[in-house]
């Protein structure tokens, strides 16, 4: 490994294993957890504060540990999240004086009862949008780890914990994941409380998770949901539409090159890959979706716009942007992206998931900005599931990450798996 590197992604399916099996223990977990972050957090810069009580929860709470599908694995949370006894401080200095959470999210107590154990807090990107934190790309330390969950990724990245949650509005769980070459889902919108976290539009915020690959990811969603395991049936070629973003002219020519070299890998494999062929449509919604972003986040973060003076300039923008945006251009925003999403459902009826690249290109030098959400953005309008899938590379050995759009988290998670089989295998 490199100097600039501290890529070491931890297993969250061996770890669950070894739980189960009683190879290890809750507590042995942690211990590995604390000496990672001990031995990398110097260069990584993932978390904002831990909580010391953690392997005391875990020995006092063993017996319900043990009965979630986890069973003690340690996860990081996202610093826009509630995690009770520490401070949700949102990257922010408006937030610098905030005490300790009284209670969990209920996001937070979903992925305790599935056998998860919150060791802290991780960085996020100030109120999750562009100012960057401190955060650090495990992949390479000179480059940009994405953002907003960037904490979470670099954590995951880096094997300081096998999980951690983040949240997305537009690309903050995918593109991290992308940059940092681990695996990543984002819930469709809805499907769990945003009670507890300190979001930024109603209408797009949603859950995240993330792990070192797609079986890992697929593995925490079922114990998450108490469903069946995707990746165990992922064994039949899937019927995909191959979207290359082309019309918003933003994908770099190595990652065009890496989605070609996909394709053909895919087919290869027996995959029926067609042509996506909603291109301008989906060009349309990406250009919908910051409307109705920034209407939203003037209004649900209206006392922070009255303190504008103290946020970044970009953050500031957003919100002076949506407030003066009138209410008419947002429901037509609103009215295009519903339709959208009907002519899109049709399609999926015919293809087992969309793939596309997950961002532009690889981590771009530098740590002052987080990179482009330009390609998660009319899948967060739609609502929809995306994973993030790892495993390409460009010549200078950084992630180029694609993703898979369906209309169901386990339809998602399939087709993913296969696909990072295929192209790893």
């Amino acid at each position: 490994m490199s100097d600039s590197s501290v890529r070491q992604a931890w297993s969250l399916s061996e770890l669950v294993a070894d739980l189960r099996s009683g190879r290890t223990t809750p507590e042995a977990a942690l211990r590995r957890s604390r000496d990672r972050i001990a031995g990398t957090e110097e260069r990584v810069r993932a978390w904002v504060a831990f909580d010391e009580s953690a392997a005391d929860s875990a020995a006092d709470s063993l017996a319900a540990v043990r009965t979630g599908a986890l069973g003690g694995v340690p996860m990081g949370v996202k610093d826009i999240i509630d995690l009770a006894g520490l401070p949700t401080r949102c990257g922010s200095v408006l937030r610098a004086d905030a005490g300790p959470a009284e209670r969990d999210a209920p996001v937070v107590e979903a992925w305790r009862a599935a056998g998860a154990i919150p060791v802290g807090k991780t960085v996020t990107t100030e109120f999750a949008f562009f100012a960057p934190g401190p955060t650090r790309n495990p992949a390479n330390l000179g480059h940009t780890p994405g953002g907003s969950s960037s904490g979470s990724a670099a954590a995951v990245a880096s094997g300081q914990v096998p999980l951690a949650i983040g949240s997305q509005t537009a690309g903050s769980v995918t593109r991290p994941a992308a940059y940092c070459g681990v695996a990543s889902l984002v819930l469709r919108h809805g499907h769990l409380s945003t009670e507890g976290v300190a979001g930024l539009s109603p209408s797009l915020d949603a859950h995240g998770v993330y792990a070192a690959g797609a079986a890992d990811v697929s593995l925490a969603w079922a114990a998450l949901t108490g469903e069946p395991d995707p990746a165990r049936d992922a064994h039949t070629a899937p019927r995909i539409a191959l979207w290359n973003a082309a019309p918003l002219a933003a994908v770099s020519d190595e990652m065009g090159a890496a989605l070609a070299s996909a394709e053909a890998r895919l087919t290869d494999r027996g995959a029926t890959v067609d042509v996506f062929p909603l291109e301008a449509l989906i060009a349309e919604v990406t250009a919908a979706h910051p409307v109705v972003m920034a209407y939203e986040a003037a209004r649900e973060r209206s006392a922070e716009l009255e303190r504008a003076d103290q946020l970044s300039a970009p953050l500031a923008g957003l919100l002076r942007t949506g407030a003066d945006t009138p209410e008419s251009d947002y429901r037509d925003a609103c009215r295009l992206v519903a339709a959208a999403r009907t002519e899109l459902g049709a399609l999926l009826t015919q293809y087992d998931a969309v793939l596309g690249p997950a961002a532009p290109g690889a981590a771009p030098q530098g740590l002052d900005a987080t990179g482009d959400p330009v390609l998660s953005r009319p899948w967060q309008a739609l609502g929809l599931p995306a994973v993030a899938v790892p495993g390409l590379r460009n010549a200078a050995g950084l992630p180029l990450g694609l993703q898979v759009i369906a209309g169901s988290e386990a339809a998602a998670l399939r087709a993913a798996v296969w696909v990072e089989r295929s192209l790893n295998g």
